[in-house]
């Protein structure tokens, strides 16, 4: 069980600048994930041929309003033909490493975090998604897949368009707010603000670091039980490689393996050399492992994990591990919530 805090990747990224995705954009599959029920496989990485340099057409313009500068903007359009190709829908993950390699976008991006230690790359891709459900793009489905309505599989957009998009419903936001009503969803903050938001995610996260080593590991292995491992052990002890404990998935009566995990209560991103130590220690003893952290992977981490001709890990990062107590309703309380129905008072009118 490692503990601390990771310097955040350096990124030439500058907020307040206009990126305006272009270029050739030659595709070819990638690896699908399987979701959080799914941790028995993980694809083979296929990300060998070429792909377009990032810089052909992604030029800085400095002194554009905030508005334009909004990096989240430019992946509208993206993320709808990231859906096209991945043949009308995905999982977050998916489409979020579909994007980037339609794009090719820098490693330092992809690493580049919030104060909060989410990634800032997929925030800015579900605010992305937050316009284009409202604007009919995409379906509102709360079930962990993302996917296109009839419209949106007809659709491309331009910068300009999404530009378009955001402001429309910017002013439906203001004037629902001026309005008062606690019946209609305000503004949402914007991408600057959404970096200071009180949210459970946040709440969740900093409650989990402040978890002694001894009682994350635990609550880890709690929750794998949840998930559906028995036989889940937390062997607390030093000088092993990083492993922290193991557990057994049974898939069906037939067939079951022995997984390796390793937690890491970090505010910062694992990197692809801690993702190889650990592979290097469960080598031989086990069929797959598992990372665990509060933070984040970096790219390369990510890749490394996935790659051909090792044994494959499963990557759980903090946005992943509150998705997980979210579904199992663990450590959580759901609360129940009521809104009018007002056309049911409409009758009563006339």
């Amino acid at each position: 069980m490692e503990s601390g805090k990771i310097g955040k990747c350096p990124t030439q990224a500058k907020r307040g600048l206009e990126w305006a995705p272009g270029g050739d954009r030659r595709r070819q599959e990638i690896p699908y994930r399987r979701g959080l029920r799914g941790i028995p496989l993980i694809a083979k990485s296929a990300m060998s041929g070429a792909r377009p340099a990032y810089n052909s057409g992604m030029k800085a313009t400095a002194g554009v309003k905030k508005e334009e500068g909004a990096r989240f903007l430019h992946y509208f359009g993206p993320l709808l033909e990231a859906l096209r190709t991945l043949g009308g829908s995905g999982t977050p993950d998916e489409v979020v490493e579909r994007i980037a390699l339609d794009l090719n976008l820098p490693d330092e991006l992809q690493n580049e975090t919030l104060s909060s230690g989410e990634s800032r790359f997929r925030n800015q891709v579900a605010w992305a998604r937050f316009y284009l459900v409202r604007e009919g793009l995409l379906d509102s489905s709360k079930r962990g897949v993302w996917s296109l309505t009839e419209r949106g599989r007809s659709t491309k957009l331009s910068l300009e368009q999404a530009r378009e998009i955001r402001r429309r419903w910017v002013r439906v936001f203001e004037e629902e707010r001026r309005k008062k009503s606690d019946l209609i969803e305000s503004s949402p903050p914007t991408e600057e603000e959404s970096e200071s938001v009180t949210d459970l995610q946040t709440q969740l996260i900093t409650m989990l670091r402040a978890l002694p080593a001894e009682g994350f590991e635990r609550l880890s292995q709690r929750l794998l039980r949840e998930a559906g491992f028995v036989q889940v052990v937390v062997t607390g002890r030093s000088g092993d490689g990083g492993i922290d404990g193991y557990g057994t998935l049974q898939v069906n009566p037939l067939v079951s393996f022995k997984v390796l995990f390793q937690c890491k209560r970090y505010t910062g991103s694992v990197s692809p050399s801690q993702v190889r130590d650990f592979r290097g220690a469960m080598s031989g003893r086990a069929d797959k492992g598992i990372i665990i952290t509060t933070g984040t992977f970096t790219a390369e981490a990510r890749r490394e994990a996935s790659r051909d001709g090792v044994p494959p890990l499963e990557l759980i990062d903090g946005e992943k591990l509150v998705e997980m107590f979210r579904e199992l309703e663990f450590g959580l309380k759901p609360l129940k919530t009521f809104e009018i129905d007002k056309p049911f008072f409409e009758e009563f009118k006339k």
